[in-house]
């Protein structure tokens, strides 16, 4: 695989960028991607939802005092919003000219979770995805410090529950385990003196507030230094810690490059991190200039977005519903704000079960074929079942290749575009589908062209990057 796709993959969802990594190089392409702008408007689809506490109270009171059927009206247009923020995000990923900055949203997304599911108000998900958006190449201590004080996030992990005298640890041990230091680094005691000191963090209109009544101002002793600690000096004194960079480079370092990092490069990088204050960005351009010299390609496991839009930008589908891609996402296990837990997706393994690559086979195989995928399709893709015959729209779908060619060049050009390697057996099985007499200025060569394309997707070397 040329390294332009390659990186190309991994800094973004597609192979779409790889012209502009190959003409900007890699530097001056982070440093585009870092200098990309964002809209920070509202999204119209959110313009009627609650986004005060006294508007969510009115909206209570009408869910409460609302015959069934004004109720259904009510939970509906809830359904609808946040079924059209997926959409917003997925159209953010697909189209942004510098998309590295949605994939680094991705991460924090992935790493700060706090699930719609459980959190129930939109504008609270949009708050905490929009602080990630901000932030994410800036400085971890600071993202971590917005995200605690976040009402996602205080709703998401219980402390709205957590009071003087009435203490709740979800999220004083989450902070530790999973946002910063990781396991075995703090004490049961650290945890318990962080939930004091988060007590009476409740909601706010635009980010989480102490109530005086339910806040603790007695002194707290947290790893070893003692004070009337607040959030914000507990991510301080968090940040003072030996091992602090190490979770969080090893997760960056899965989310890119590696689905098992060397512990090496874990402590290399998180060094580095260290040394620079806690700056996402010196760190990724470190890590992504470095890893780029090495020939490391085939080390993980494509997530099914990058699958999907992949997919979409090589066979040129450019008016797939947003809709079929996140619920395409939700049946391979990467639904969008709803994680299973706070852990977030495993990754690795599990983006390649047997139904997950069923289902990826299944959707290439109606898209190759020039038929839409719909809803319906996508839930008869279970390892029991024939493959769908719903009735679907026709689509036009083609594969790039060069018509000046023949069949070995065309294969080369796809081989390289899209596999990491190729045996001597995967040629001779592209070959026997590409055949020595082949024409590519015929008028149905794009049909075997994209023939061939379908079986690469199929091998487990297109799995991976």
């Amino acid at each position: 695989m040329d390294k332009s796709n390659l990186w190309s993959l991994r800094l973004g969802f597609s192979g779409k960028e790889a012209a502009a990594i190959e003409k900007l190089g890699l530097e001056k392409f982070l440093k585009k991607s870092y200098t990309s702008k964002f809209d920070w408007s509202v999204p119209d689809f959110m313009a009627d939802d609650p986004k005060t506490l006294a508007e969510l109270k009115v909206i209570r009171e009408q869910i409460k005092n609302a015959d069934a059927e004004e109720k259904k009206k009510i939970l509906k247009k809830e359904i609808y919003s946040a079924v059209e923020f997926k959409k917003w995000w997925i159209e953010k990923m697909k189209n942004d000219e510098f998309p590295l900055r949605e994939k680094m949203v991705c991460f924090w997304h992935n790493h700060f979770v706090a699930t719609s599911q459980k959190v129930k108000v939109n504008y609270w998900i949009y708050q905490h995805n929009m602080i990630l958006r901000e932030h994410a190449f800036g400085n971890f201590k600071e993202l971590t410090k917005q995200i605690v004080k976040s009402n996602a996030m205080v709703r998401y992990l219980d402390n709205v529950d957590n009071k003087k005298g009435k203490f709740n640890e979800n999220l004083s041990r989450e902070l530790l385990e999973l946002f910063t230091i990781g396991i075995g680094n703090y004490t049961e005691n650290d945890i318990k003196e962080g939930a004091r000191a988060l007590a009476g963090l409740n909601l706010g209109d635009e980010s989480a507030i102490y109530r005086k009544f339910a806040e603790d101002n007695t002194d707290k002793t947290y790893f070893g230094k003692t004070g009337n600690w607040k959030a914000d000096d507990l991510v301080d004194l968090i940040f003072e810690q030996k091992k602090i960079p190490y979770l969080i480079t090893r997760k960056i370092l899965k989310w890119f490059l590696y689905d098992t990092p060397s512990e090496e490069l874990v402590v290399y990088y998180g060094d580095y991190f260290r040394k620079v204050d806690f700056e996402i960005q010196p760190l990724l351009t470190k890590i992504f200039t470095e890893e780029y010299k090495k020939e490391n390609a085939g080390r993980k496991i494509k997530d099914p977005l990058v699958y999907i839009l992949q997919l979409l930008d090589e066979l040129h589908i450019d008016d797939l519903d947003d809709g079929i891609i996140m619920f395409f996402l939700k049946q391979q296990g990467m639904d969008l704000y709803n994680q299973v837990n706070v852990k977030g997706w495993d990754g690795g393994n599990s983006w390649l079960t047997s139904q997950v690559y069923l289902q990826r086979n299944n959707t290439c195989d109606l898209l190759c074929s020039g038929r839409s995928i719909t809803r319906k399709v996508l839930n008869t893709m279970t390892p029991d079942s024939d493959k769908p015959k719903a009735e679907l729209d026709k689509i036009d779908v083609k594969v790039d290749f060069d018509s000046d060619g023949n069949n070995k060049t065309i294969i080369t050009e796809l081989s390289k575009r899209l596999l990491f390697e190729v045996n001597e057996s995967m040629q001779k099985d592209m070959e026997n589908l590409l055949k020595y007499d082949f024409d590519p200025k015929e008028p149905n060569a794009n049909f075997a062209v994209i023939r061939l394309f379908n079986y690469i997707t199929k091998l487990p070397e297109f799995q991976l990057i």
